[in-house]
């Protein structure tokens, strides 16, 4: 009985590998890229691609349990439906799926509007799937550290409904237990969603106000300028990218990451500890400088 891993090299799916291990099971990572598969030696590690049927194929032999996370790309929404249609021909029915939190209200942010899509189809087919819905990752803001540290200001336009933001390591644990869930049930469980936030549901003066007290001086929020954020970000991503990036922003500040009622207790109790909080993930950054 063997577990496989999409996107295993990338900061969740390294996450997913490792927790897994932990536990014990019997995990077979798909890369695109083996030099970067640096794992325990009992992963198992083969070559392939979303968008390559045959090594999706082969790739998807012989396993009972399916984690797919598909990066954000142009054809992101493609490579899902291929891979859950191959993975219906391999038999497999029991998956866990990464999508994001409020899909169904973000319908104009291209990387949501695709992983609702994917959500759809896992529904209208009838497959036996958990869908995880994370909010905003932590770990996104270890890209903007520099900034805060230099210049002291938090440039992230998040808003002030707030977001429930994840760090990543408990969207991997989360993962590893719904897995195993599954892959120890005597039958293929039915479809179920949960979303992945954090402990507290942060403004951007809230998240500038935590990174003041971790550094011990004054950091800024400059407020939600989502035009010259899509001009930052296009200094080191493509333009497209920039510009969903811009749009998840617009969303942030029109509809926040609101977590449902119920949402930190059920996951509290699926990991039997307090989910990490965003003080944690500050003063970790911090010390790891």
């Amino acid at each position: 009985m063997t577990i496989l891993v999409t996107g295993a090299t990338g900061t969740v799916g390294r996450q997913v590998v490792e927790q897994l291990v932990k536990r014990g099971a019997d995990v077979r990572a798909l890369v695109r890229d083996t030099s970067k598969a640096n794992f325990p030696a009992s992963v198992g590690v083969v070559q392939g691609d979303l968008l390559d049927v045959d090594s999706l194929r082969n790739a998807f032999s012989g396993v009972s349990t399916l984690f797919l996370l598909n990066a954000v790309v142009p054809d992101e929404y493609t490579q899902a439906l291929i891979a859950l249609n191959i993975a219906q021909e391999a038999g497999i029915k029991r998956i866990v799926y990464l999508s994001v939190i409020h899909g169904d209200r973000y319908v104009n942010v291209p990387h949501f509007a695709g992983k609702y899509g994917v959500e759809r189809m896992i529904e209208q087919m009838d497959l036996n799937a958990t869908i995880l819905r994370p909010a905003y990752f932590m770990g996104n803001d270890l890209t903007i550290k520099d900034v805060v540290t230099e210049y002291g200001i938090y440039p992230m336009p998040i808003g002030s409904k707030g977001l429930a933001m994840v760090d990543t390591r408990d969207i991997g644990e989360v993962a590893a237990i719904e897995l195993l869930r599954r892959e120890q049930s005597a039958v293929p469980l039915p479809l179920e969603r949960i979303n992945l936030v954090g402990p507290d549901t942060l403004t951007g003066s809230d998240v500038a106000a935590i990174w003041t007290d971790v550094l011990g001086r004054k950091i800024a929020y400059p407020g939600d300028d989502t035009a010259a954020f899509e001009q930052s970000l296009r200094q080191f991503m493509p333009s497209w990218m920039a510009f969903d990036m811009r749009l998840m922003s617009e969303r942030f500040i029109t509809e926040g990451m609101v977590p449902e009622a119920g949402d930190v207790e059920r996951l509290t109790t699926l990991l039997g500890r307090p989910l990490r909080s965003y003080r944690e993930f500050a003063t970790d950054a911090v010390a790891s400088t």
